[in-house]
């Protein structure tokens, strides 16, 4: 079951992306303008140029640990380069949709159009999502064990309880962990069972023939990755860490970066660690691109007491502006140009068969 380029191109075309982008660029704008911002409060920040760059390059160790991931997990079926496309469309994908879905709805596609068969591409899409919340559960546990649970409290500058949500989104996470670990691991049949059920829903039944293969192709690749070594693993899991505590680390260099009074508290700077860790889980539940607003709306609420007084909206914007926003312009140019190195593979294939 592959995806072809008519249904790739009906899926990733540019009015349909085009769309969740300026919905995304139009709240984020909102949530900017409606916060106490004032432009001459920017005159006296100082940069620190070192953190700044740090900043920098947490972005680029985040992106070349979620490379190294997938060339793992595809036991480098996948060139560097293919990879690379991977990584920055499904990153792309995660920016354009509502972060209740996420980009894993697409990375299917990615996964599968590479040559990938779906059935994989499915596992590797689940098993992907599986390290991310394991490494999240891990995180937090093990910031509590040392620190204790009030380096995870927060100001009460909310109207909600941020720790509430927190706490729920914590379980959730556990149980969507546990329910991966048994549909890869533990019971693929149930899982196929699933997919039969769900497509045998009446506006559905015309793909269920697919999904039953989809079934039976995870199956077959339940049985390739039970049979995985501890080392293949734990190499994917190292590759996991490094790429969400580079994401994570972005923020802790900005504020770094420009804030040079504040200086470098290991303690300090695992409180505002463990601020994005809560923040996360709510930005979860955004119904926009991206949390697009969301984001920017709750920084201030999470991190204004880091920052000199009406500042805290343009750090916010720089925040996104370095881990956001350039994901929305590399997917603009590499979708099409990726969309064409698959129809360059497909007519040498066509020709070779000839």
């Amino acid at each position: 079951m592959a995806i072809t380029q008519a249904k790739l191109r009906a899926t990733f075309s540019f009015r349909r992306i085009l769309i969740p982008i300026l919905i995304g660029i139009t709240f984020s704008t909102i949530s900017v303008l409606t916060t106490n911002f004032e432009f001459s409060a920017l005159k006296n920040i100082r940069i620190d140029p070192y953190y700044f760059s740090l900043a920098l390059v947490c972005m680029v160790v985040r992106d070349l640990a979620y490379i190294v991931r997938i060339r793992i997990l595809t036991e480098k079926k996948l060139r560097i380069s293919d990879a690379w496309h991977v990584v920055m469309l499904w990153e792309f994908a995660t920016s354009v949709t509502p972060s209740i879905a996420g980009g894993s709805v697409f990375a299917f596609f990615f996964v599968n159009a590479e040559g990938i068969n779906l059935g994989k591409s499915t596992a590797i899409v689940l098993v992907t999502a599986l390290l991310d919340e394991l490494f999240y559960i891990l995180c937090v546990a093990v910031i509590l064990l040392v620190y204790g649970k009030q380096v995870m409290l927060i100001g009460s500058d909310f109207n909600f309880d941020p720790m509430f949500f927190f706490l729920i989104g914590y379980g959730v996470i556990i149980l969507f962990t546990s329910s991966i670990l048994l549909g890869i691991f533990v019971a693929p049949q149930g899982l196929k069972y699933l997919l039969t059920k769900t497509f045998s829903i009446s506006f559905l039944k015309r793909w269920r023939p697919k999904a039953e293969k989809t079934g039976d192709e995870i199956i077959i690749s339940s049985k390739e990755l039970k049979g995985k070594s501890i080392l293949f693993w734990l190499k994917a899991f190292i590759a996991t860490s490094f790429s969400w505590t580079a994401r994570y680390l972005v923020l802790n260099c900005l504020i770094l970066a420009l804030n040079p009074s504040l200086g470098f508290h290991l303690q300090q700077q695992v409180i505002i660690y463990a601020k994005q860790l809560i923040m996360w889980v709510i930005l979860l539940i955004s119904p926009t691109p991206g949390a697009s607003g969301v984001a920017e709306m709750l920084f201030p609420a999470f991190f204004a007491g880091e920052f000199a007084a009406n500042t805290h909206a343009a750090v916010a914007v720089l925040w996104r502006g370095i881990s956001y926003y350039p994901y929305l312009f590399i997917g603009l140019i590499i979708l099409p140009i990726w969309l064409a190195k698959l129809e360059k593979r497909k007519k040498q294939k066509k020709n070779l068969e000839i």
